[in-house]
């Protein structure tokens, strides 16, 4: 039993790691080289440690190897499930100065002219982006004096910004949801007494860029008195604190709903948590697809004698979107369950563009002549795309070669002329018994 249960103890051991996320995100400081020039430094996040000391980094600046304190465990949630097959995310800091918020809307967050003695000292902004996560996340260097030698900065995560949807694909027509949740805990003792008794005010702005244009989606205060911009697209935002806790912290929710999106509603989304002097921001990207329907005609079967071409096969793809990325093959399917490409001439018509955005078009393929040994074999339209499975959508038909199975057009026509002359010979002989049978009964009445 002994190997066993160490077996099982592993197993659970790998299950709870990969369940906790990653204890160390690696990163990179972006500073002002200056002359318009860039530099990184290697540094690194420290979100899980045991009571043991923190493992050593001597490839990092102890100033950039951060041991992040996350109070509202925003940071610990945004990894709690994290793949293990995903990559690893990308992530990149830079200093941070807090600021009241320039849009007017929002400025009754930030009464004071200054920013209060209560935010100060350092500030970084954290941006991590990959497949699974995206966030942002302000952090403040603690005041407390380190250990000499110091090998590990500590950091506290005040404002964190997350979305679990960084790439959003919706059907053409379907309602999209643009997750957003954020946590926020007063930096320092001082700035929580500084406050009201529960969540302070907010404001939640959604921005929407496409094709080098953007606009503000939708703007909300909520806590706040004043006007706002009104919303866009009938965008609907669930702007709101989670709890009620007094003093923090505090988790909230600004999911973004858009209803029935067009194509033009695609594009980058910029989501931004404005609080007093601290705003914190992730991108979100939306894809509008939908996916094509493909009928094949003639159908279901195509005719030609050995030697001469089938007719000319229409492949109609239709009420698709987006038309970037449409791919349409030809193949011939043998009767062995071969697949090769067919030979013919090959060409797509233009684009036809529908009211609700979607596009179709037409594959034309006029098949090569063919032989006997291909009767049976079906020509097939297989169509790639964005929204389709890997292997895509496909049609066919089936190719009945003349004089192998069943009756060509010339048999049928032979046939049709050999019934009809049967029928007449048939319709002659019944008269032909008549007249004799009624002939003789007149005959047999004259001899009484």
């Amino acid at each position: 039993m002994k190997p066993l249960s160490l077996l099982l103890a592993v197993a659970l051991g790998w299950a709870s790691a990969v369940a906790a996320g990653p204890a160390v995100i690696e990163c990179w400081l972006v500073e002002d080289a200056g002359g318009g020039r860039l530099a990184k430094r290697p540094a690194a996040l420290l979100l899980r440690q045991g009571p043991e000391a923190p493992p050593p980094r001597p490839d990092l600046d102890p100033q950039l190897y951060f041991r992040v304190l996350d109070p509202a465990g925003a940071l610990q949630s945004a990894f709690r499930r994290y793949p293990a097959s995903a990559p690893a995310p990308h992530c990149e800091m830079s200093r941070y100065v807090p600021l009241p918020a320039p849009a007017k809307w929002v400025r009754g967050l930030a009464p004071e002219q200054s920013c209060p003695r209560a935010l100060d000292g350092t500030w970084f902004m954290v941006s991590m982006s990959s497949p699974v996560v995206s966030l942002s996340s302000l952090l403040r260097l603690q005041s407390e004096p380190q250990p000499e030698p110091a090998v590990i900065t500590r950091a506290t995560a005040v404002l964190t910004v997350v979305t679990h949807t960084p790439t959003t694909r919706i059907r053409l027509g379907q309602d999209a949801l643009l997750d957003l949740s954020f946590a926020y805990m007063p930096p320092t003792p001082e700035a929580t007494a500084s406050l009201a008794p529960g969540p302070p005010p907010f404001g939640l702005e959604w921005r929407h860029q496409h094709q080098g244009k953007g606009h503000l989606l939708l703007a909300a205060t909520p806590g706040l008195d004043g006007q706002t911009p009104a919303a866009r697209d009938g965008a609907v935002a669930f702007a709101a604190w989670d709890d009620n806790e007094p003093w923090g912290p505090w988790t909230g929710n600004g999911t973004l709903r858009l209803p029935a999106v067009q194509p033009r509603q695609e594009g980058a989304y910029m989501a931004t948590v404005h609080l007093s002097y601290l705003q914190g921001q992730v991108t979100l990207e939306l894809a509008v697809q939908k996916p094509p329907k493909v009928s094949l005609t003639p159908a279901p079967l195509v005719w030609a004698a050995p030697g001469e071409a089938p007719p000319e096969l229409l492949c109609l793809v239709s009420h698709f979107y987006p038309a970037a990325g449409l791919e349409v093959e030809w193949e011939l399917r043998g009767p062995d369950g071969s697949i090769q490409e067919a030979k013919g001439h090959q060409w797509l018509s233009a684009l036809h563009h529908h009211s609700d955005g979607s596009v179709s078009l037409s594959g034309f393929l006029q098949p090569a002549p063919v032989t006997s040994a291909q009767h049976g074999a079906r020509y097939a339209c297989r169509v790639h795309h964005p929204s389709l499975p890997p292997l895509g959508r496909s049609a066919e038909v089936t190719l009945e070669v003349a004089g192998r199975s069943g009756p060509s057009l010339e048999d049928g026509i032979g046939l049709f002329l050999s019934a009809f002359l049967l029928l007449g010979l048939l319709k002659v002989l019944c008269w032909a018994a008549v007249y004799l049978s009624t002939s003789k009964k007149s005959k047999e009445k004259k001899s009484q």
